[in-house]
């Protein structure tokens, strides 16, 4: 596929009450334009590519038929919404995607009045459609108006329980909502449960028209007795072949299954549903995550997330890496324990390549367990392999972790479960930006009584907490990790089991004190070389653990230094209240220490490189020197100098 040239129906789109105009033919058209530009878009800037491509026509289909944005069209999790924001005024961004200051990779309210509610974690969208309905039934004030609320909805994201808990209290309140099932077989990794099996088999099986024929026909030959037992299994036969079922049972009208790329199916289908739908409906739609773009389609994971590629080619442009990435450190430390501890096990929620475990799979394929989009399920699950002489690895991304938070707290914590949690994303994450930021999960676990938090500072430091995750059997204990690269630090053939609570000295100095918990310490490390020119030579150390404390290490800095600096990559409540909550409570501070916590700020960071994004949370090596010095005071800094 050579790079986008001709558009010239695209070309007259500036809204999609542009699209009204068309004929069914002409936007069968728009759409072959549509894929191309997506195409074309996402291979300057990288995206998430599969998940638009497989909507396409359901995109043009839903702008030509409803009338956004007095009617809300809701995308689950939302990376399949980039041929939804060029058809709404955003073409011309398109180059500013995921950038700084430019268009988010996610529908995002403030970003246009055509993303009525933002996403960016999955499942979300059947209970925000519904909140709609309700809203335009009783009146709310919505500056777009009040129309029809559809949900957008993918088979991965089905497998979240919060998908039917909304249905469930939709079918019951039997508000006219339209629910897409976008069945495209896959969210990001193949799917896993036993709903993909059960949509499978919409299609899969024999048509029901001849399966309802036959049991009818069998029926008339039985005696009048057992005519009803016969009627009961030609039932059970019908919610084997036929979808309505399942979603019928929660109160929906269901449609389908129909092919998602035929627009000859889907327009005349939604124009039906828009004129009668009086209730809850639920439309299956059969898609192909990539559909359209080769390269995506032969992908294992169908183009699901991509670096800038070559159109052509789909070659990706990316960086040679200097140092391995912290997933594939703690995949392989974890593959390596396995070997020697059969106990071992590893449990993901959708992502096995984004976290490792698709490496840990290949070689431990029955201890490995993708339990799709279910962090709640994920935790409690991983309770009970605890409870049973496993030794879980919960292993989910910071932000993700958190939807499973009550689990943590109820089935883990208070039981004194020891489920490892391996966290990966930890801290600020880049281009997906603030949805997707491991702001919060020191905070949120620190503060549960006989948790063990620890943070790696680098990858030699992230073998050493898998192996100490190994080893400890009193309670849960916490790992958390950054996105990316390593330190290129000089790395041990096996983790060592380190010692909980006890942090460690990285260099001696005076009259300051740098305490660091995580990653940041490669940049107080920068910081340290710069002071140095000026006369100062801060002590550094790292805490390795947000809980417990190492309450020697930080007494002994706060009795022989002036001043104490804390610094972390987690929102304000984490490791730095801890340690000012350990001082506070031995009555330092009444013998005029000076102490300092960075953490990161109290807003909600838009995407942009990390590197910019620790610019706008003042954690950068030039914010920690000026930290030192502000503590220090410029008196005694000339002094020095």
């Amino acid at each position: 596929m050579s790079p986008i040239s001709g558009t010239p129906l695209l070309d007259t789109v500036s809204s999609p009450a542009d699209l009204k105009r068309f004929s069914d033919a002409q936007l069968v058209q728009l759409a072959d334009e549509l894929r191309r530009d997506t195409i074309a878009a996402v291979s300057k800037t990288g995206g998430h590519l599969g998940a638009g491509l497989g909507v396409v026509e359901l995109t043009v289909a839903l702008h030509a038929i409803f009338e956004a944005p007095r009617d809300k069209i809701i995308w689950d999790v939302s990376h399949q919404c980039y041929p939804h924001k060029i058809l709404t005024g955003r073409r011309e961004q398109m180059g500013t995607l995921r950038q700084e200051a430019g268009l988010s990779g996610f529908t995002k309210r403030s970003e246009s009045p055509y993303d009525p509610f933002g996403a960016a974690h999955s499942s979300t969208s059947i209970s925000a459609a519904l909140g709609f309905a309700v809203a335009r039934d009783l009146g709310g004030d919505c500056d777009t108006g009040h129309g029809d609320a559809i949900a957008v909805i993918g088979d991965g994201a089905m497998s979240a329980g919060m998908a039917y808990e909304a249905m469930n209290n939709a079918g019951h309140l039997k508000k006219r909502l339209i629910v897409i099932l976008n069945d495209n077989e896959m969210s990001i990794a193949p799917p896993t449960g036993a709903l993909s099996s059960y949509l499978t088999q919409l299609y899969a099986g024999a048509p029901y028209q001849d399966l309802k024929d036959a049991a009818k026909g069998a029926v008339s030959f039985l005696p009048e007795p057992f005519r009803e037992g016969a009627k009961r299994a030609k039932d059970m036969l019908k919610g084997l072949a036929i979808g309505g079922t399942l979603f019928e049972a929660l109160g929906f009208s269901y449609v389908g299954p129909v092919d998602g790329h035929d627009l000859h199916q889907l327009l005349p289908l939604l124009r039906t549903v828009k004129d009668r739908a009086d209730g809850p409906i639920l439309i299956h739609a059969i898609t192909k995550k990539g559909k359209g773009y080769a390269p995506a389609e032969d992908a294992a994971d169908r183009g699901h997330a991509r670096a800038r590629f070559d159109v052509v080619t789909g070659e990706q442009s990316k960086a040679p890496s200097n140092a391995p990435s912290y997933t594939k450190v703690f995949a392989q430390a974890l593959i390596a324990e396995a070997a020697d501890d059969q106990r071992i096990c590893a449990v993901t929620a959708a992502m096995p390549d984004g976290t490792g475990l698709d490496l840990f799979a290949e070689r431990y394929p029955s201890r490995t367990f993708d339990v799709g989009i279910a962090e709640q399920h994920g935790v409690t699950f991983c309770a009970g392999l605890a409870a049973g002489g496993l030794k879980p690895f919960c292993t989910m991304y910071s932000t993700f972790l958190q939807r499973g938070y009550d689990q943590v707290v109820h089935d883990v914590a208070i039981q004194r479960l020891p489920v490892r949690f391996a966290i990966d994303r930890a801290g600020l994450v880049g281009a997906d930006g603030a949805t997707h930021a491991g702001s919060y999960d020191i905070g949120y676990l620190a503060n549960l009584p006989g948790f063990v938090v620890m943070a790696a500072a680098d990858e030699a430091e992230l073998k050493h907490m898998v192996a100490t995750a190994v080893a400890h059997d009193d309670g849960p204990i916490a790992f958390r990790y950054p996105r990316g690269e390593g330190q290129g630090v000089e790395m041990p053939e096996r983790g060592d089991v380190l010692e909980i609570g006890k942090g460690r000295m990285i260099q001696e100095g005076k009259d300051v004190a740098i305490l660091s918990f995580g990653t940041r310490l490669g940049e107080v490390k920068v910081a340290s070389e710069a002071l140095s020119a000026k006369g100062i030579t801060p002590t550094i150390a790292d805490a390795r653990f947000a809980k417990p404390l190492d309450r020697e290490l930080i007494l002994n800095l706060a009795a022989t230094h002036d001043a104490l600096i804390t610094i972390e990559e987690g929102a304000v409540g984490g490791f730095g209240s801890h340690v000012a909550q350990l001082l506070a409570e031995e009555a330092v501070f009444d013998h005029g220490l000076k102490f300092r916590s960075m953490v990161l700020p109290d807003i909600f960071i838009d995407q942009a490189s990390p590197a910019a994004m620790y610019d706008v949370a003042r954690l950068n090596a030039e914010h920690i020197e000026a930290k030192v010095l502000e503590v220090m005071g410029e008196a005694s800094v000339g002094k020095r100098a």
